[in-house]
């Protein structure tokens, strides 16, 4: 059977007929929301207060908020009608930019070092486009100058391309330690200093661990960071424009500088755009998803579209989207085969859509759809991560894999409504 035939005929998804186990899903991440939503104004112990009610991911496991799966959250509380709760949601991270300029990985005080994915400027337009607040926009679009000097400042290298990575300058040995436990290998080469840098850089790219980068992800221009920037970019130019300021010229050519830079660097000879190591002057072997992020905020160019769909069976599978196609990197990476991640299913649905190619677009919303839909009835629950080769949660892990609502409901309703189309 081809890798990315779509499933079963029997379990194909068919929009003018909902399914029992479609009513389930639904039901049960409607009665699960409010579970997810936390409040604290003041400081406790290791817990940062926010100014607004927030989501977690998942209660008891992930008890606090994140930056970039609330991004994903946030889609669902959206198509759910509440509003209010997703832009309660940006707001507290406009609050801990201001307050710590840049956003950290979460609201705990150890994740001051080291912020993730930044998605941020894609959830104020999300907000503004919904609300047309231009005084809110105003603030806003202030909070995320200083967002963006994080990055360009922080996280900038020679090349003119950022790369994740953690602010201290003292790495531990224990970090060390813990990395090498989660992944049950110790790098060769590398010392307890640097393994534990790589640790903590790997925790802001969001894939804690992965293989793309081969234990140096604080030499890598990563394709998915440098994307995102470029949407960073071209935001503030739309805000400049709806606000007037004369400043959206500046913005846009900062985009089309870092569209040419990622093009001079990072596309390789089959025409994807890859992580780069700027040390080593060297491109990942690794094909991921990361390399779907152009597609998603639009600077890939036609071919690059076209090189993606043409590579498109080294990921996709009966299930899904494996999160890198398939390696001998050592170690035990959770954001590896067989895993797949709803994030990143919904990063390759919006990034196919975005270029016309919307059979392979549907296909992979069908696949996540009635992936949940099987392990739910099966568990009673959704997941954080799914084998998307056997259809079910027998995945690669570095923890015990905790229950989700989070990213794995907000990616759900936004697939099946992106099928209902």
């Amino acid at each position: 059977m081809s890798h990315i035939s779509a499933a079963t005929e029997s379990n194909t998804f068919d929009r003018n007929n909902q399914r029992s186990e479609t009513k389930a899903v639904l039901e049960y991440i409607s009665g699960n929301w409010d579970s997810c939503i936390k409040e604290n104004t003041a400081d406790d112990g290791n817990l940062i207060g926010l100014p607004f009610p927030y989501t977690v991911p998942a209660v008891g496991h992930f008890d606090e908020m994140y930056y970039w799966d609330t991004y994903f959250t946030n889609k669902g509380l959206e198509i759910a009608d509440r509003h209010e709760l997703a832009k309660n949601n940006v707001d507290n991270m406009l609050y801990m930019v201001d307050r710590f300029l840049f956003m950290p990985n979460g609201n705990r005080t150890f994740f001051l070092t080291h912020s993730q994915p930044p998605f941020l400027s894609i959830m104020v337009r999300d907000v503004y486009e919904q609300s047309g607040d231009k005084q809110w926009l105003g603030h806003a679009y202030k909070t995320l100058q200083t967002e963006y000097k994080f990055w360009t400042e922080k996280r900038g290298s020679e090349i003119g391309l950022a790369h994740y990575d953690d602010s201290r300058t003292d790495f531990e040995s224990y970090i060390a330690n813990e990395y090498i436990n989660r992944i049950s290998h110790r790098p060769e080469g590398y010392t307890d200093s640097e393994i534990a840098r790589e640790y903590l850089a790997i925790c802001e790219s969001g894939w804690d661990a992965n293989p793309r980068f081969e234990y140096e992800t604080y030499n890598n221009a990563a394709v998915d960071l440098n994307s995102l920037l470029y949407a960073f970019e071209s935001n503030m130019a739309y805000f400049a424009d709806e606000l007037g300021n004369g400043e959206s010229e500046t913005w846009t050519q900062l985009a089309a500088d870092r569209k040419a830079t990622m093009i001079k660097y990072l596309e390789n000879k089959d025409g994807l755009l890859v992580d780069y190591n700027f040390e080593s002057k060297k491109q990942s072997e690794i094909f991921s998803v990361a390399s779907i992020y152009p597609l998603f905020v639009g600077l890939a160019d036609e071919k690059h579209a076209k090189a993606v769909v043409d590579n498109l069976d080294r990921l996709e599978r009966e299930y899904g989207l494996l999160t890198c196609e398939e390696n001998d990197v050592e170690g035990t990476f959770q954001w590896d085969a067989p895993n797949g991640w709803a994030c990143l299913q919904y990063i390759a649905i919006i990034g196919l859509d975005n270029y016309g190619y919307k059979e392979e677009a549907r296909r992979i919303a069908e696949k996540y759809v009635l992936l949940v839909e099987k392990v739910f009835k099966e568990t009673d629950n959704l997941w954080e991560k799914y084998n998307v080769i056997e259809g079910n949660v027998n995945v690669k892990g570095e923890y015990e894999m905790p229950p989700m609502m989070g990213w794995s409901a907000g990616t759900y309703l936004a697939a099946l409504e992106y099928l209902n189309k």
